[in-house]
C-alpha cells in the first residue's frame, strides 16, 4: 500500500463520519499518514453525510479526493452524487438492503453488501457501517483488524465499550463477504 482514498457516504446517523473516523485512527496508530475531512447537512440524522479519507505511506497533500479508489454507500442519493467519480478500476461498496439500483460502470468492481439487514439480524442496525468497512478492510488491508479494534476503544466513548465486541463480529462478517 502507498495511498488508499475513500469516500463514504449516506445519510446521518448511520455512523458515516465515526467510520472514517475509525479507520484514520487506526492508520495513526499504525504510524501512517491519515487525512479524515468530514462534510455533513445542517440537519445532522436524515440529512446527507460523507468523509473522506486517505491513508497513506507518504504525507497526505490534500485532504479533499477527486477521483476515489473506494466509494462506501449507504442510500441512493450518494450513490448517484459519488459513483462517477471513483477512478476507472477502483471499486463501490453498496448498502443492498437500502440502495435498490445497480451501479451503471462497468469500469469498476461493485460488491452489494445486505449491511443495514445483517446488522438488524446482529441486533443492532448502527453495526452496518462497520460491515462495510469489513469489506473494505478485506478488500484494501488498509489498516490491521488489531489496529481497528484499538481505534474502536479510543473513539467509542468508554459507556460504548461493550458494544466492541459485536462491533468486531460484524466487522468481520463484513470481511467474509
Amino acid at each position: 500500500m502507498s495511498q488508499v482514498d475513500m469516500i463514504m457516504s449516506g445519510f446521518g446517523g448511520q455512523g458515516i463520519q465515526a467510520a472514517g473516523m475509525l479507520i484514520a485512527y487506526a492508520g495513526m496508530l499504525e504510524n501512517k499518514y491519515v487525512s479524515w475531512l468530514p462534510s455533513y447537512g445542517p440537519e445532522m440524522r436524515g440529512g446527507t453525510s460523507n468523509v473522506h479519507v486517505i491513508v497513506s505511506d507518504e504525507p497526505v497533500g490534500s485532504p479533499v479526493i477527486s477521483e476515489p479508489q473506494a466509494l462506501l454507500v449507504m442510500n441512493l442519493p450518494s450513490l448517484e452524487k459519488f459513483e462517477d467519480l471513483v477512478m476507472p478500476g477502483g471499486f463501490i461498496i453498496m448498502d443492498s438492503s437500502i440502495i435498490d439500483k445497480k451501479v451503471r460502470r462497468k469500469d469498476v468492481e461493485v460488491f452489494e453488501l445486505p449491511a443495514t439487514r445483517i446488522a438488524n439480524e446482529l441486533g443492532n442496525a448502527a453495526f452496518s457501517n462497520i460491515i462495510m468497512l469489513g469489506k473494505f478492510l478485506a478488500k484494501t488491508g488498509v489498516v490491521a483488524v488489531e489496529s481497528f479494534e484499538k481505534a474502536l476503544k479510543k473513539v467509542l466513548p468508554e459507556r460504548k465499550h461493550h458494544l466492541i465486541p459485536g462491533e468486531m463480529k460484524a466487522l468481520q462478517i463484513g470481511m467474509s463477504m
